[in-house]
């Protein structure tokens, strides 16, 4: 791929990219509508539940985020070895955090569920969902190791049809297990969480397969049980940050479901689908992030330097264009959706003015997943983002929207006003951190640090 001109490598590795994250965002969009169908109780506990497969993510999406940030750079410069042994040492890695996930939602379901809300109905239906998607950890996490490896390998397109297949089971399963058809029982919120699990085992067997036949770093189980020394080092240098940047940031988040499910159960339904509006309209953002750490990784790995900065240049401009074009369609979309949907009056209400902030959020949220995740990763430049989103949002968001909500008592739309600030708050200085470009560089020469003199010396001239 990296003969490819730009255009080129937008078009076969984003855009199916998207396609698989849109895919991916379409789950919970039907798990909300089947269920808020049957009961609004059912659908915000779900929504609640899944705040856990989110917590998961964060340690799993940070340590996918330093596997395809050397991935990248390594399949650059022709060195496939190296990519087997990092994903040898990334499942060594995922293994415990698999055991934590399972073992806690299938013992403690409703301790878990008592984080999140005190409403008893809204528990017993998240206890049932909880412990039948606890399987689906297991699976989940080791597919999409292999699924980064293969994006990462000029694979993509594998790798996006075996998740549109995995989400479109999902989705017709949902339909079998919440409503009762084919002859199986009503399910409701568990048939949900059944639905899933099985998809995501579907999902682990299919890259499983996709590795054996079509990858050219295979998966050898002796790469897992001992690590190159060097390498591992190097990993934890540039994926650390990342990884407290993910924790800090993602219970920052978890907190904000948290005060927002301390406001009843109207306000825990309209956030419920607000969350979910978010996520699809984020899709091409997320995209350009994956995307863009694999494009300006595989120049800045090939030694690329200059390259790498003008693709990553490309890929922020694209951000800022794609923001403004997903916020108004959010903000067109919102007298078409809400009418629609089965909510109590005050529920509808809540979520008609909360989609209509979504359009600064949603701008924001283009930008920053870009270029702090993307850009900024590529090249191995991980510790601005911990630093940026952990005080953005434990300085700021966090207690004041606490304060806002428990103290103040606040209207709900007040407290979501402020929850949603984090975004844009941090904007100014990603821009300037941006413009200083210690994210062109080399991470997988041997030379001090990560990079070389040649290196040095090209930051110091921009």
């Amino acid at each position: 791929m990296r003969g490819d001109s730009f255009s080129g490598k937008l078009v076969r590795l984003i855009l199916p990219i998207t396609l698989q994250n849109f895919m991916f965002a379409l789950v919970p969009v039907s798990d909300a509508v089947m269920l808020v169908a049957l009961d609004q109780d059912a659908m915000s506990a779900v929504s609640l539940a899944t705040q856990v497969m989110f917590v998961f993510n964060l340690f799993v999406f940070a340590l996918l985020s330093g596997l395809s940030m050397f991935a990248a750079q390594y399949w650059g410069k022709g060195d496939v070895r190296s990519i087997e042994k990092l994903l040898g040492y990334t499942t060594r890695l995922m293994l415990p955090v698999l055991a934590l996930f399972f073992s806690t939602t299938f013992f403690l379901p409703g301790s878990v569920m008592k984080i999140y809300t005190d409403d008893p109905v809204i528990i017993a239906h998240g206890i049932k969902y909880l412990r039948i998607v606890s399987i689906s950890y297991v699976v989940d996490g080791i597919g999409q190791l292999y699924a980064t490896v293969l994006k990462n390998t000029d694979h993509v397109k594998e790798s996006t049809i075996l998740s549109i297949l995995m989400v479109f089971m999902n989705i017709g399963l949902n339909a079998v297990f919440i409503y009762g058809l084919l002859g199986m029982p009503r399910m409701g919120a568990a048939g949900a969480a059944l639905a899933t699990t099985i998809a995501m085992s579907f999902g682990f067997v299919a890259f499983t397969v996709a590795m054996i036949l079509r990858c050219p770093a295979k998966i050898r189980i002796g790469d897992i049980l001992a690590s190159d020394i060097s390498m591992r080092r190097r990993f934890s240098k540039y994926s650390t940050p990342f990884l407290i940047n993910q924790l800090f940031w993602g219970f920052g988040f978890t907190m904000i479901s948290v005060i927002m499910g301390h406001l009843g159960a109207d306000a825990v339904a309209a956030n419920a689908i607000v969350a979910v509006v978010k996520d699809l309209a984020s899709c091409f953002c997320f995209a350009l992030g994956s995307g863009g750490a694999i494009i300006v990784g595989n120049e800045l790995g090939a030694g690329e330097l200059r390259r790498g900065k003008e693709y990553g240049g490309k890929i922020a401009k694209l951000a800022i264009i794609s923001g403004i074009i997903m916020g108004a369609l959010v903000a067109a979309s919102t007298p078409l959706l809400v009418p629609n949907l089965n909510l109590t009056s005050k529920a509808s209400e809540y979520l008609t003015q909360m989609m209509l902030m979504c359009v600064y959020y949603i701008l924001g949220r283009s930008i920053n997943a870009t270029v702090i995740a993307g850009i900024f990763a590529a090249g191995g430049d991980t510790r601005f983002g911990m630093i940026c989103d952990t005080l953005t949002m434990w300085a700021f968001i966090v207690p004041v929207g606490a304060l806002a909500a428990f103290y103040f008592k606040l209207p709900v739309l007040a407290v979501y006003f402020i929850l949603n600030l984090d975004e844009m708050v941090k904007l100014p200085a990603v821009y300037i951190h941006y413009k200083k470009y210690k994210w062109v560089r080399n991470i997988v020469e041997t030379g001090p640090a990560g990079y070389d003199e040649e290196d040095l010396s090209f930051a110091e001239e921009m």
